[in-house]
């Protein structure tokens, strides 16, 4: 009983620095190479620079607290407290960081410059996803939607913008709008790697004419849990028992050596898997 205010303030404070972390990285590369390139990111930041442009008052950064607005009230109403507050944090942290920032990055060639902004801000996004929040805006809505439809947050995001690049035709030509899809859709595909990278694990069937022996050393050597299905072989029509389990990646070379030294001729099949809930993986998410 005594453990648990302990690990609540651990859990408080690594929340907070993953938003740290993940805000600085995507202000610096918004600040740095998306505004001297003359691209824009999408999103609620897309967004917020797109008015700013056209309207000419306010800088980014206060557009982007106007517009997040009656997203943060959904995140209260259809997510938790808890997740609007760190949230709430991380978009303050955003705003403030894109107005102080001073640093510029020296690249000039555009195809370059997406690469860049795209993976920087990508992992930005993906670390501060990482934790019980997020850095608002479209974030918001991709958690919304993960939960309650399993959509993934990369694909709620590209989808999201590809709005406001429409919108962006108005007052970018069309050059800047592709390179600044190209960056985003660069952006989205680092944000999923770096949020599934920790979750990857390798889903394991083996068929052997020892089982037992092979479950046991699992069970023994390797500390991961394995299950028995029940399985006939179509051409000899003989039955036995399908070892299960799964492992991390850097566990597959290690079963692969034991599997084998106790049946040679075993038959492994290695699969990946897009997520694994159990407390000795990844425990559930909850906000």
């Amino acid at each position: 009983m005594q453990k648990k205010p302990y690990a609540f303030t651990y859990s408080i404070w690594w929340n907070l620095l993953l938003m740290v972390v993940g805000a600085s990285l995507w202000a610096w590369a918004f600040k740095a190479i998306v505004i001297p390139h003359q691209f824009f990111s999408g999103g609620v930041a897309g967004l917020s620079l797109l008015v700013s442009y056209w309207l000419g008052i306010f800088p980014v950064s206060v557009w982007l607290l106007i517009i997040n607005a009656p997203i943060f009230v959904m995140a209260w109403l259809m997510v938790s407290r808890r997740f609007f507050l760190y949230s709430l944090f991380g978009m303050l942290c955003l705003s403030l960081l894109i107005e102080i920032m001073p640093w510029t990055v020296a690249v000039e060639n555009k195809g370059l410059a997406v690469l860049a902004a795209g993976s920087i801000m990508g992992a930005g996004t993906g670390i501060a996803l990482r934790s019980l929040g997020s850095l608002g805006g479209t974030d918001i809505l991709a958690i919304i939607l993960s939960q309650r439809y399993n959509v993934r947050p990369g694909q709620t995001n590209f989808a999201f913008n590809f709005t406001v690049f429409c919108l962006g035709l108005a007052l970018f030509s069309l050059d800047e709008v592709l390179y600044s899809l190209a960056m985003v859709f660069v952006a989205a595909w680092v944000m999923e790697y770096f949020l599934g990278m920790f979750n990857q694990r390798r889903l394991v069937l083996i068929i052997s004419d020892k089982p037992e022996d092979i479950a046991r050393r699992i069970l023994n050597e390797m500390r991961r849990g394995c299950t028995f299905l029940h399985g006939r072989g179509a051409y000899t029509g003989k039955e036995r028992e399908v070892v299960m389990t799964v492992v991390n990646n850097v566990q597959v070379k290690r079963l692969e050596e034991l599997v084998f030294t106790t049946d040679p001729n075993a038959f492994t099949i290695v699969e990946s898997t897009l997520n694994v809930l159990d407390q000795g993986f990844s425990e559930r998410k909850k906000y």
